[in-house]
């Protein structure tokens, strides 16, 4: 295999499993082996705890249940705590993917956020379900999918704090057929009635801790999926992980986001039934995909959208930089249209296509010289937030865009530090610059012309030359790619 043909495998390797690497690292995979290099990337270089993203302790929140009695003060006060917390909850998770030494933990729980998605105002359920979800994103989907389901968050998003034998709320049990487990078509509405029953009783406490209410159990005779029992929650998942489309469904869910919007059917079945055999091992399951010849595979290389996320992401673990105000990121999640903690309903985030249209698109151009030469906000996006879903508050929605538009008017202070970045081309040749900047930023060259980046960078220093090429090649349409 060909030196630049290995070179853009482990660059795709690196966007798919992390958020991007740089020149230095491609450089030492070169001299490895695939099957070292993906050790790594599955394993992490070095074994270590996740370090946890927490902003709020319990101890901080008062008992929901005073919420009640509050004044009207003392409720907006609890609402901008909330609110502000949330804020810094997405800032520090940010900060995490982009310092991490493990980009594959964050980039898997990336995932998981939006295939459990979930919306509440209360942070501390929010830093809950995400330590959860950033715990085992790399373990076993049976663990996760059972801590998931009994995270105060996911509970009361569905309405199961409302589950009771005498009326079944059959929202909780939907969901977790539909969208974490099995997919729309694989069960009946007297499985959805039937699960609904067993999962009664199911909540949490003043504290943000899950609760078994036995007195609100019904603990009658159910038939679910041709099973019949004295079931419970528990229960349910069990038979639910043992059906082996669970594992279809989210084999073919992972194949969407880590190679192709279209699943080739026959190798998701072969993956499927792997991960199935292995107890649902998601670790395993990634480092078989990374292994295979096909994931190198000339036609997924570069054919990705890359979610607003991985974008930002992406940029800032490449060319390391520091925001006067961390908050800004807030500020391009919504214009681009993905803020960590509101997907727009229950399904996530739909990617793929839907990340661009006319608007986002040229912000997106737009992203690398805002930032990288602080210029100012003066894009004026198709929509700024969009009506946020079920329940919305149209209120919320109008002082979100004028938040915003204010934020239009200021700059982006950033310190960005060069450094690491440019020293990293030290052994590359000033006449192979450019090409070699291109080759590691992006997936697919064919329509990048060396002679217009040449005419548009500033040729003055070595030093300026690699910056400037560096931020034309990064806003090119290809970099939205990878």
């Amino acid at each position: 295999m060909g030196t630049d043909n290995r070179k853009i495998q482990l660059q795709h390797l690196a966007w798919r499993a992390g958020f991007g690497t740089t020149l230095p690292t491609i450089a030492g995979w070169m001299k490895q082996r695939r099957r070292e290099v993906v050790h790594e990337v599955v394993n992490g270089a070095v074994k270590t705890t996740p370090e946890s993203v927490n902003v709020i302790a319990a101890k901080d929140l008062p008992d929901y249940r005073q919420v009640k009695t509050m004044m009207p003060e003392e409720k907006k006060a609890l609402q901008q705590m909330n609110n502000q917390g949330i804020k810094d909850l997405n800032v520090a998770w940010m900060q995490m993917m982009v310092k991490s030494a493990y980009p594959l933990r964050e980039k898997m729980s990336l995932f998981w956020h939006g295939h459990f998605a979930c919306r509440t105002q209360n942070v501390l359920f929010n830093q809950q379900l995400l330590e959860v979800i950033r715990e085992h994103a790399l373990g076993n989907f049976g663990t996760l999918l059972q801590a998931v389901s009994k995270s105060p968050a996911m509970l009361q998003f569905l309405n199961n704090q409302q589950n009771r034998k005498q009326h079944p709320n059959e929202n909780f049990a939907r969901e977790v057929m539909e969208l974490f487990a099995m997919g729309r078509g694989h069960y009946t509405e007297p499985d959805v009635k039937e699960a609904a029953r067993a999962f009664t009783g199911w909540g949490f406490d003043a504290t943000g801790q899950f609760v078994f209410r036995k007195g609100q159990h019904d603990d009658g005779l159910k038939t679910f999926l041709g099973k019949q029992g004295h079931f419970d929650g528990d229960d349910i998942l069990k038979i639910l992980l043992e059906e082996k489309q669970t594992a279809r469904f989210i084999t073919a869910k992972i194949f969407r986001f880590f190679v192709d919007d279209q699943p080739d059917e026959e190798r998701v079945t072969q993956l499927a039934a792997n991960f199935y055999q292995s107890g649902y091992n998601i670790q395993q399951l990634l480092q078989e995909l990374f292994l295979a010849d096909w994931f190198y595979d000339r036609r997924y290389l570069g054919n990705r959208i890359k979610s607003p996320v991985e974008l930002l992401t992406g940029l800032r673990r490449t060319i390391p930089m520091a925001f006067e105000q961390d908050e800004v990121m807030l500020v391009f999640q919504r214009i681009l249209g993905q803020v960590l903690f509101y997907p727009p309903n229950v399904a996530g985030w739909p990617g793929g296509r839907s990340w661009i249209d006319s608007s986002s698109l040229m912000f997106r151009l737009r992203v690398p010289q805002v930032i990288l030469y602080s210029q100012a906000l003066d894009v004026q996006p198709k929509a700024l937030m969009p009506e946020m879903g079920e329940g919305a508050n149209y209120k919320m929605t109008l002082e979100i865009n004028a938040f915003l538009k204010k934020q239009f008017a200021k700059k982006v202070n950033a310190r960005i530090d060069w450094n690491p970045y440019v020293e990293g081309y030290t052994g590359v040749s000033r006449e192979n610059l450019a090409t070699e900047i291109a080759g590691v930023l992006l997936q697919q060259t064919n329509g990048i012309s060396r002679s217009l980046l040449e005419r548009y960078a500033d040729s003055s220093t070595r030093e300026n030359y690699i910056k400037t090429i560096t931020i034309d090649v990064m806003s090119t349409p290809e970099y939205q790619l990878c």
